[in-house]
C-alpha cells in the first residue's frame, strides 16, 4: 500500500512547485510594468534679467497638473537657493505670487498655450543677469518631463 501512495504524493508536490513558480514569474513580470507613461509636453522659456522673471510657455503635448510637478531652476549651472514650490503663493525667494498655473489660486491644469511664471526676489541666489544661461527642469513623480534652456535677456 505504501507504494501506491508515492505517485500521488509526487504528483501533488510537482503541482505545488508549478503553481509557486508560475506565481513568482507573474509577480516579477507584472511588478516591473509601469502604471502609466509619464506625460509628454514641450515648453519654451523666457528669462528677463531686468525683472528677474522666468516665464515658461506650454507649447504642446499633454496637459499637466501643477500639483504633481517639481520645477528646478539653474542659472549658469548653479541651482537657485530657493526653488519654486509649485503651485505656490508668496514663497521664500520669490517676489509676490507666480502667474498662471504656478499660482495656487488658479486652475492647476497647465495646458498648451498657457504661460506660467515667477519673479525671483533679491533674497534668492543667483539672480538673473543679461546673458546668463537659465535651465529649467520640470518633473512629475521623479520622471523628467522636459528640460528647457534659454539665455536671459
Amino acid at each position: 500500500m505504501t507504494r501506491a501512495l508515492s505517485p500521488v504524493v509526487g504528483t501533488v508536490l510537482l503541482l505545488a512547485i508549478t503553481v509557486v513558480l508560475a506565481g513568482t514569474v507573474g509577480l516579477v513580470v507584472f511588478e516591473d510594468a509601469p502604471a502609466e507613461p509619464a506625460p509628454r509636453a514641450t515648453f519654451s522659456l523666457d528669462a528677463d534679467a531686468t525683472a528677474d522673471r522666468i516665464v515658461l510657455t506650454h507649447e504642446g503635448g499633454d496637459a499637466l497638473s501643477t500639483t504633481d510637478l517639481t520645477v528646478r531652476v539653474r542659472v549658469d549651472g548653479q541651482p537657485l537657493d530657493h526653488q519654486p514650490p509649485v503651485p505656490f503663493f508668496a514663497s521664500k525667494g520669490f517676489h509676490g505670487g507666480p502667474t498662471g498655473p504656478f499660482n495656487a489660486a488658479t486652475d492647476p491644469e497647465w495646458s498648451a498655450g498657457e504661460d506660467a511664471g515667477f519673479e525671483l526676489a533679491s533674497t534668492n541666489d543667483p539672480l538673473l543677469e543679461q546673458g546668463s544661461t537659465v535651465e529649467v527642469t520640470i518633473s512629475s513623480e521623479g520622471a523628467v518631463i522636459v528640460a528647457v534652456e534659454g539665455e536671459a535677456t
